[in-house]
C-alpha cells in the first residue's frame, strides 16, 4: 500500500465524518481542491464512484460507505501499531536476542545476562552461546540484536560498544606446583605442563608493565571451554591461563595458586556489536552488563593481590 493510498484513504474518512470537503480540508491541514483530487484518485483506483458531489454537499454513495468503513479500520490498525512499535522502542520489554561465544556465555557474560533478566522480567531474553562468526554483521542475519565479542570485529554498519576489561592470570594448583616447581621467570614455563584453550600455541602477557610472549612447548591439555582447563589446573595437570573472574573462587579457595605474585595478566577487552538504531532495551541491556562488571570486577579486585607464592624472581 502507497503512501498516496493510504493519503486518499484518510481523505475519504474525513469526508465521511464531516460531509462537506471544506471541513474535511480543515481537519487535513489542506485544501478543499486536494481532498476532492485524493478522493477522485481513490475512485479512479477503485473504478466505483465513492461521493455524490453537490453544490451544498458531499453523500456518499452505498460503495462510499463501505469503503469508508473499511478505511477506517485500517487507519485504525495503522495507529495503534505505529504507538506499539514507538513504545517497544522506547521501553524495556518485548524480546531480545542475545549471542556470544561459549566461554563467555558459559561464565561471567552468561551471569551478568542472567541477573538482567530478574531485573527486567518484561523483556523475552534469548541467550545463545557459539556460532559467533568473524564477520561482525553476521549476527544480524541471523535475527540477533546484540553480538559480544573478545577480539576487534569493526564493521562501519555496526555499532561496536566496549563493555569491560577482562583480565586472565596463569595460575596453578598448590600440589603441582610443589612438585613442579613455581616458575619465577617467563622463561621458566618451558618446563611446564601448559593447558590451553582452543590449541592457542602462544600466551601474550604483561609482567610489571612490560608485554611478554611465551610460546607454548608443552600442551599438555587442550580445551575449547575456560571451565575445562580450571578444572584440569585445580586437579594438578598444568599450568593455565584463566579468566580472573571465572578461577576467583578457586583462588580464593586456595585450590589455585596465581603465578609472579600476580604481577602478570593480560587484558582482552570484551565489546558488544548492535546494528544502528537499536531498540533501547539494547542500550539498557549493555548499561547493565557494564556495571555488572565494573562491580565484580571491583569487589575480586583484590585477590590476585592476595595470592603470593612462595617466590618472586625476574622476568625472561
Amino acid at each position: 500500500m502507497t503512501e498516496d493510498r493510504l493519503v486518499a484513504m484518510r481523505s475519504l474518512v474525513a469526508v465521511a465524518g464531516s460531509e462537506s470537503f471544506a471541513s474535511a480540508a480543515e481537519l487535513m491541514r489542506t485544501s478543499s481542491s486536494s481532498v476532492s483530487r485524493h478522493v477522485a484518485s481513490l475512485e479512479k483506483q477503485l473504478g466505483a464512484r465513492l461521493v455524490i458531489r453537490t453544490a451544498r454537499s458531499v453523500t456518499l454513495t452505498e460503495y462510499g460507505v463501505r469503503y469508508s468503513a473499511f478505511a477506517r479500520r485500517i487507519l485504525d490498525e495503522i495507529e495503534e501499531e505505529d504507538r506499539n512499535l514507538t513504545w517497544m522502542n522506547s521501553s524495556v520489554a518485548g524480546p531480545l536476542s542475545v549471542i556470544c561465544p561459549k566461554w563467555l556465555g558459559s561464565l561471567d557474560l552468561g551471569e551478568a545476562i542472567a541477573a538482567f533478566a530478574v531485573e527486567y522480567p518484561d523483556v523475552e531474553l534469548h541467550l545463545e552461546l557459539g556460532g559467533v562468526q568473524d564477520r561482525a554483521y553476521s549476527f544480524v542475519d541471523s535475527g540477533f540484536d546484540v553480538s559480544f565479542h573478545t577480539r576487534p570485529l569493526r564493521d562501519s554498519r555496526m555499532q561496536l560498544r566496549r563493555i569491560a576489561s577482562l583480565a586472565f592470570v596463569p595460575c596453578a594448583a598448590p600440589d603441582y606446583l610443589d612438585s613442579r616447581g613455581r616458575p619465577e621467570s617467563m622463561g621458566d614455563l618451558a618446563g611446564h605442563d601448559c593447558l590451553t584453550h582452543d590449541q592457542e600455541s602462544s600466551w601474550r602477557l604483561t609482567i610489571d608493565g612490560q608485554e611478554h610472549v611465551h610460546k607454548i612447548v608443552r600442551n599438555s591439555f587442550s580445551a575449547n571451554s575456560y571451565i575445562a582447563l580450571q578444572k584440569a589446573a585445580v586437579h594438578g595437570r598444568g599450568v593455565a591461563l584463566l579468566p580472573m573472574l571465572a578461577a576467583h573462587d578457586a583462588i580464593a579457595a586456595g585450590e589455585l595458586e596465581v603465578l609472579f605474585c600476580g604481577a602478570c595478566v593480560q587484558e582482552r577487552s570484551l565489546c558488544a556489536v548492535y546494528s544502528p538504531g537499536a531498540p533501547e532495551k539494547v542500550s539498557v541491556l549493555l548499561d547493565f552488563v557494564s556495571s555488572w562488571f565494573r562491580q565484580r570486577s571491583m569487589s575480586n579486585g583484590a585477590t590476585v593481590a592476595s595470592q603470593s607464592p612462595r617466590g618472586r624472581g625476574g622476568v625472561s
